[in-house]
Order: C-alpha cells, then structure tokens, then sequence
C-alpha cells in the first residue's frame, strides 16, 4: 500500500475503480482502519462511477502514530484541553492534504462515525475541496445529541486488552452491543474480522488519543450553516454509540432530511450496503 506525506504524518491509502473517474474519499471513525470499508463496498462506489480512496487516520491503522502520551481523561473532562495533542481540525487537514498529494482538487467525501466529523470539518475549513458531504452515523459535536449509551460508555473506557484474544473477546462485546439489532454479523465472521484487524494494527493508545480529540473539538453547529455543497446524513435508529440524535441534529445543521434506518446500529451490516452506496452516489451525483 502506498503512503502520503503530509501535515506532518504518513497516511496509509488505498484506491478503487478508475483513476479518471470523479474522486470519492471514505474517512472511517475512532479507533477503526480503512479496511472497516469493505471492499466489496468500495467496489460497489466504484463500480456507480467513482474513483474511491480510503485511507487510515493518523493514530490507527498503518498511518503515523503521535508521538504523544495518553491523555488525562479525568483533567479532560474537567475541562483541561493541555494534554489533547490534536483536534478535528487537524484530521481535516490530513484528508485535505491527502488529497494534495493525489493531486486531486476537490472530491466527494464520505465520513463514518469520527470520519463523519472529519468531513464535516473538512467542508467547514476546506470548502473548496469538497464536491458533497454525506454524513454516516454521526453528530455535531454538541453535548446535547450523539452521546454514547452508558453500557457503551463502559466499554469506551475500560482498560486497553492485553492480548490478541482478549482484545477479540472486547472486541466481540462492543460490536454485539453496537451493531444492527436488525442485522447482526455471525459471531465466528465478527470474530475472524476483528482478529484481521488486530493483526494489521493494534494501536489501543492512538485511538485514545483519537477520542481526546473528539472531546476536545468544539461543536460544529453553527459552522455547518455554511456548508453549500449538496449533503446527506445517514444514521442508524438504533445505534448505541453515536446517539441517532446527532444524526438529526447533523442533518438541521446542514438543512437537509435525515436517512434514519429502522433495525441499523453502529456498523455497516452487508445487508444494508446498496442503502448506504445508494445514499453516497445518490448525493454525489447532485452535485453534477
């Protein structure tokens, strides 16, 4: 895989479909690689027309790690922002600089979870490099909406695993508590997938620098008014991570009607890719 230097990290990408076709970038969310794209998935925006770029975040996958230590939670909460290394404004010019490096002007940007608030970011400070914005499983940052459930809140902070297997074991119990009650994956496929993962990469401390940065980031509410490009926000009604609120609360921002799928959680069950692709090529094309 190649890597891009920019921004004062490496990011590791990938790319699908035609390079001469219109420029679609996937950002995924906390904690989570650009292999959480599924290629089959990729394949299928690609095959709609697009030329699509996943890649990793900085602290996850095989992008640069931070040289930095973990933040204090608990001064974090309280309100002491010292020890946050980065903000979401600097994830935003990751992916804008990435784009740079593939001399790309401008593309449709798709962000799940995190990788929403990446690209929403991304079309608040880098308005001219983003064609369409389609929003998954996300929120505003407002502390009102988008907030985990407690059983999920638990799960978010407790110790970092140890071992490969305990780390599938937590991985197992955060992804069955998470995922589409409607669609649930089979527990030998769920395992198998997060063991993959681990195998790629395990990097428990960037993605807790990664949830700093979350918390540290201020609420794009306002900011989102200015958004011109055509949008779309896509959240599941049952998703116990980010709070189906901060998917309403996104899509008032933007001014747009929210996608709100009845039995869907927070992950991408095979079931509902035509949904999701549906709802990415059906905003990028508005764009034309």
């Amino acid at each position: 895989m190649p890597k891009a230097s920019t921004n004062g990290v490496e990011l590791e990408y990938e790319t699908f479909g035609d390079p001469a076709a219109e420029p679609l970038l996937l950002i995924m969310g906390l904690g989570t690689q650009m292999t959480a794209w599924p290629d089959p998935f990729c394949g299928m925006i690609a095959d709609a027309g697009y030329h699509v770029i996943r890649f990793d975040n900085r602290d996850s996958g095989l992008s640069t790690m931070v040289d930095a230590p973990v933040p204090d939670f608990g001064q974090l909460l309280g309100g002491d922002l010292s020890g946050v290394p980065y903000r979401m404004s600097d994830l935003a010019s990751d992916a804008a600089g990435l784009l740079d490096v593939l001399d790309i002007p401008a593309a449709h940007v798709v962000g799940a979870s995190m990788g929403g608030m990446i690209g929403q970011q991304m079309a608040i400070d880098h308005p001219r490099r983003v064609r369409s914005l389609c929003s998954i499983m996300s929120t505003t940052g407002a502390r009102d909406v988008g907030q985990p459930a407690p059983e999920v809140l638990m799960l978010v902070f407790a110790p970092a695993a140890k071992t490969r297997e305990e780390a599938i074991d937590r991985g197992q119990k955060m992804f069955e508590t998470i995922g589409s009650p409607a669609y649930p994956t089979p527990t030998e496929a769920l395992r198998t997938r997060i063991g993959e993962a681990y195998d790629r990469s395990y990097a428990p401390a960037g993605t807790a620098r990664q949830l700093a940065c979350i918390i540290a980031s201020p609420d794009r509410t306002a900011a989102l008014g200015s958004v011109t490009v055509p949008a779309a926000v896509v959240h599941g009604e049952a998703d116990k991570l980010v709070d189906v609120s901060g998917g309403y609360a996104t899509a008032a921002a933007l001014g747009v009607t929210p996608l709100i799928i009845a039995g869907a959680g927070h992950d991408l069950p095979e079931e509902l890719w035509e949904t999701y692709v549906g709802a990415i090529v059906e905003n990028a094309r508005r764009a034309a």
